[in-house]
């Protein structure tokens, strides 16, 4: 056992323990850890995805040299002031390989001083006598802890509950050479991005494909969450409309047995006239996800699971719901905005990693949240905003889930000169919801919550469509109504949502007309100020 308790233990050297050791290195923090099982930080890039593209966008070329404004179309890119640390200065391609993030996670370890301990495989947390957290790798050698935070990602496929399922073959162990398949018939189990990915693979040397899940596909543009189907990978589509060989069955597999030198496959469709149908393919193949693999932990502190047991429960501090001081980063950090925004990859936890840190440094270390003062009038909070929001990456990318939060101080009555107004950036909605950010120098009476929102039934609506998609653009009277990306305000005070202010929709996603965008936010401000008996 080493001897030194550490404040922090992050467990995983990838793209989410890398920035969270990166923030408390810059912050001079050396009491931590990262221990990893592999040679090389990002050890899953080496395998994943399966047919070495990234679907995670990288435009060098935006006509802007403004850094934080880049990295809305830089999604591999982790949170630095080094402008070398940029994923963009290593390739031009959109989608690039994936060896090229390998290479950059490499550099990023190098050049920050992540502290991490290599060839370290964690294979026991638990409990430590008199607190915080004994840590056990392969080697026997152990570490204690106050705090521990997992950074593993979903690292175990996530296998469904089909009789036979054995027969399947897995997305992390299949072969992806396409001769492999040479005039074979192929059940693809899944309808997300690896699914498709596969089948896109594969489409010029099978006989056939069926895709096959119980849901709808549901596409990234329509949705807004990048998660579901990209267009990159959606060329099958056109196979399976243009009655070109390929389906897409929806439905259930039921039961998947040996049949001779195939499969035969037990189907149960949900929208076709059979109530039950069974299939012939020569393999089978399971594409159906990843999840958090808990076996690490002993009974002393194994965290509760949700989502199909897919994922850690976790608190508004990312904090496991039944383990105290035990927090979860990155791709993990999804379970508390599963499917609605970006926390699933690496440009939307870069962020959250970033939250979290001002979350650990406000708990257990009495620091506040970064804050700039400013004049606590409707003018100067409307053009702090204004400039915010027609720049910042952070909400753009985490949107609905952070915040830049205005606070002004006061003693209950109307706004006054000697008010005290501050401007946070980058807040977790649901922890200011739940802790606020009051300080005793500091005790704050209103509370404007700055969010970028899609409309509340935007995946709705095809989103091509825009007679119907789009309110009239720069109309205040209905920016309320509108589907795209736009802010939207949210007055708190007394501990409720008083009041709601959307500034109108842009096309260039500038939100600065002074009659338009700045005129009617500065009038919302200096109302909720002024107002009284709220």
């Amino acid at each position: 056992m080493t001897g030194e308790t550490l404040d922090y233990l992050i467990i995983g050297a990838g793209p989410a323990g890398l920035q969270l050791a990166a923030l408390l290195e810059q912050d001079g923090r050396r009491d931590y850890l990262v221990l990893e099982g592999a040679d090389v930080p990002g050890a899953f890039f080496a395998r994943f995805p399966r047919h070495r593209q990234l679907i995670s966008i990288n435009k060098p070329h935006t006509g802007s040299d403004d850094p934080e404004l880049n990295l809305r179309l830089d999604w591999n890119s982790l949170l630095s002031d080094d402008p070398a640390l940029r994923f963009t200065r290593y390739t031009d391609r959109y989608f690039p390989e994936a060896d090229l993030m390998l290479r950059y996670l490499a550099d990023f370890a190098a050049a920050t001083g992540a502290r991490v301990r290599y060839r370290s495989r964690v294979v026991r947390v638990s409990r430590a006598t008199g607190g915080g957290f004994a840590v056990t790798d392969q080697h026997g050698t152990t570490y204690r802890a106050r705090r521990v935070v997992v950074a593993t990602g979903v690292s175990q496929p996530y296998v469904p509950a089909i009789p036979g399922v054995e027969h399947a073959e897995r997305y992390d162990t299949m072969p992806v050479d396409p001769a492999d398949f040479l005039d074979q018939r192929v059940l693809i189990i899944g309808k997300g991005n690896s699914a498709f990915e596969t089948a896109d693979n594969l489409m010029e040397t099978t006989t056939l494909i069926h895709l096959a899940g119980p849901s709808s596909i549901r596409m990234a543009w329509r949705t807004h969450y990048v998660g579901h189907l990209r267009a990159v990978n959606n060329n099958f589509l056109d196979t399976y409309q243009l009655k070109s060989a390929n389906a897409i069955l929806d439905g259930t597999v039921r039961g998947i047995e040996p049949d001779g030198d195939g499969y035969r496959v037990t189907f149960s469709f949900s929208r076709a006239d059979e109530v039950t149908k069974e299939l012939h393919y020569d393999r089978v193949l399971l594409c159906t996800g990843f999840r958090f693999d808990p076996s690490i932990f002993d009974e002393s502190c194994r965290p509760a699971l949700v989502i199909n047991d897919r994922f850690p429960a976790q608190s508004a501090e990312w904090e496991s719901l039944d383990v105290p001081d035990l927090f979860f980063a990155g791709t993990l950090s999804q379970e508390r905005d599963f499917k609605r925004s970006t926390s699933g990859f690496i440009h939307g936890f870069r962020y959250a990693v970033r939250a979290l840190h001002r979350i650990l440094e406000r708990r257990y270390h009495d620091t506040p949240w970064p804050a700039e003062k400013l004049d606590p009038t409707g003018e100067a909070m409307a053009d702090a905003v204004i400039a915010r929001v027609n720049r910042t990456s952070a909400l753009w990318q985490q949107f609905g889930v952070l915040a830049d939060v205005l606070t002004v101080a006061g003693t209950g009555g109307p706004a006054t000169a000697a008010a005290d107004a501050r401007y946070h950036e980058e807040v977790p909605v649901e922890y200011f919801t739940r802790y606020g950010l009051s300080t005793p120098d500091h005790p704050v009476e209103h509370a404007f919550v700055v969010t970028l929102e899609y409309g509340p039934q935007h995946d709705q609506v095809d989103p091509f469509d825009v007679s119907v998609t789009r309110v009239a653009q720069d109309v205040v009277g209905q920016a309320h109504d509108a589907a795209y990306l736009h802010p939207v305000v949210r007055h708190h005070h007394q501990g409720r949502v008083a009041a709601v202010h959307h500034l109108a929709e842009n096309l260039e996603n500038q939100w600065n007309r002074p009659d338009v965008h700045r005129a009617p936010l500065v009038a919302f401000l200096d109302r909720c100020l002024n107002a009284t008996g709220n």
